[in-house]
């Protein structure tokens, strides 16, 4: 059931990807400005400090579901391109936050004076950005499916993730050495 919640076992084309995260930035923009708009409504502009921003409800929880949605749409991206989201997407985290502790510690290799990132974590952002923009599909591309039906398999062969899930639950996808 999580697997279709957070996009693990759905897939999105090119086209709707791109679409999808469209609209995703055009609904953030409306939340931001309807949390500006409230912030400012209830105090006087020069009142409003940084700090007392960061402790409202409605901006952690607009964090959370852009990172959600996010997070949703590039496993689901990753899944149609023919990869392992389960697989992908804790690398690329780790690659981030190595990046982030590097360009922390080593303050030559920053890109600006904040430290958040190198320029090699930069480089592989914009691939990663890329390949899920640009990558085609594990099938046909062409024709329009359904996002949360299954890949087509051979006939007879579960998928990597299929087997990986049968064996948590001890299941019979065991591979038989005979």
């Amino acid at each position: 059931m999580l697997g279709f919640v957070f996009g693990l076992n759905a897939r999105l084309g090119r086209l709707h990807f791109f679409l999808a995260t469209v609209a995703l930035a055009i609904v953030m923009t409306a939340i931001c400005f309807a949390i500006a708009m409230a912030a400012l409504r209830t105090t006087s502009p020069s009142m409003v400090h940084p700090e007392d921003l960061t402790r409202n409800w409605a901006i952690i929880a607009a964090v959370v579901f852009f990172g959600v949605v996010t997070f949703t749409l590039q496993s689901m991206r990753i899944r149609d391109i023919g990869w392992d989201p389960v697989c992908v997407i804790p690398a690329w985290i780790a690659l981030m936050i190595v990046d982030h502790v590097a360009a922390g510690r080593f303050s030559a290799w920053a890109i600006g004076q904040e430290h958040q990132g190198t320029m090699l974590g930069g480089l592989v952002n914009l691939a990663l950005l890329l390949a899920l923009t640009f990558w085609p599909g594990a099938d046909n591309e062409g024709s329009y499916t359904n996002p949360f039906e299954p890949p087509a398999r051979a006939a007879g062969k579960p998928s990597t993730s299929d087997q990986r899930l049968a064996r948590v639950s001890q299941g019979t996808a065991r591979p038989t050495w005979s």
